[in-house]
């Protein structure tokens, strides 16, 4: 009896080739190396090359040498840019990149490149102290906010980087993208131009106890959770990418109590229904500035138990989602 015949019983034309012959017809790329680096407040670190004409700056990383792995690659290069020796815990972005791109310089003989983007960590800053440049190589290093970090940063460099930085923010999958674009569906951090505000002024210490009665409540904000544990939070659209926010806002004089002003706002920015909150504490604003200047107020924060979530809906306070 004749058994049946599989594909892999087949041997493709390509299989018989030459060793040569055959190596040489296999697609060669580079392969780079980099890594999100953050300082305690989020913003990433951006190293400035004193060999690129065109001034840009770049993530910490480099070349993958013949044998080396990318994981090693980046190590190295933040060894030998930074003067740090960090683990990586995570990769966070696959990027293809081709031969044709408008953002490669002109003349340049590259194949096509596959660079790596591992998570490289937060830096305390008795870290940011031991950081050493080699001069020859690199001219400066700054923490930056990612909306400014990708003014510096050539605009396929720059897509990469948050790419790979949203993926570290919001815990989800590798990135995978092709020439600064996602290959597969556009994560949500991605699809909403998500960034992260650095405030240097606001430095106030969560107070635990009742808010003093002398203080007014001017504000109310909570941490409004889903079931499976993740935290809802809004994002308001800007020319430059949209901030994200805990639901909440202003106490109005319409509301009884700043848990009135939690459900109100909730409902309005999110359409969420939420259970009853829980005060965790209040921060302290001394000047009461971005109220007109009301003196010493202080600000609540929540949390509550998403019980529903409505269709998206026009913010009256924005007018738009």
């Amino acid at each position: 009896m004749t058994s049946p015949v599989s594909p892999s019983d087949h041997v493709s034309p390509r299989a018989a080739l030459p060793a040569a012959q055959y190596a040489a017809s296999r697609h060669a790329a580079w392969l780079g190396a980099a890594a999100i680096i953050t300082d305690e407040v989020g913003r990433v670190l951006l190293v400035h090359p004193t060999y690129r004409e065109d001034d840009s700056w770049l993530l910490p990383g480099g070349v993958v040498e013949a044998g080396e792995h990318p994981h090693i690659t980046c190590r190295r290069e933040i060894t030998e840019e930074l003067g740090l020796d960090l683990p990586l815990s995570a990769v966070l972005a696959v990027h293809s990149f081709s031969p044709h791109h408008p953002d490669l310089q002109p003349a340049t003989a590259c194949p096509g490149e596959i660079r790596f983007v591992f998570d490289g960590g937060t830096l305390h800053p008795d870290q940011v102290e031991t950081i050493r440049l080699p001069r020859e190589e690199l001219s400066e290093y700054a923490f930056l906010e990612t909306r400014d970090a990708v003014q510096r940063l050539r605009p396929v460099d720059g897509q990469i980087m948050l790419a790979a930085y949203r993926a570290r923010l919001g815990n989800t999958a590798t990135a995978h993208l092709a020439d600064g674009r996602h290959i597969h569906d556009v994560p949500a951090l991605d699809r909403h131009d998500v960034h992260v505000r650095y405030r240097p002024l606001w430095d106030s210490p969560l107070h635990r106890g009742p808010v003093p009665e002398r203080l007014p409540v001017q504000q109310a904000w909570a941490w409004c959770f889903v079931p499976d544990g993740r935290v809802v939070l809004v994002a308001d659209p800007g020319p430059r990418g949209a901030l994200p926010m805990l639901p909440g806002g202003t106490v109005e004089t319409t509301d009884a109590t700043p848990e009135d002003t939690l459900h109100r706002e909730a409902a309005e920015e999110a359409q969420l229904t939420l259970a009853e909150p829980v005060r965790l504490g209040w921060v302290l604003d001394e000047t009461g500035e971005v109220y007109g200047g009301v003196g010493p107020n202080a600000r609540l924060r929540l949390a509550a138990r998403v019980t529903a979530i409505g269709p998206a809906a026009v913010d009256p306070a924005t007018g738009h989602p």
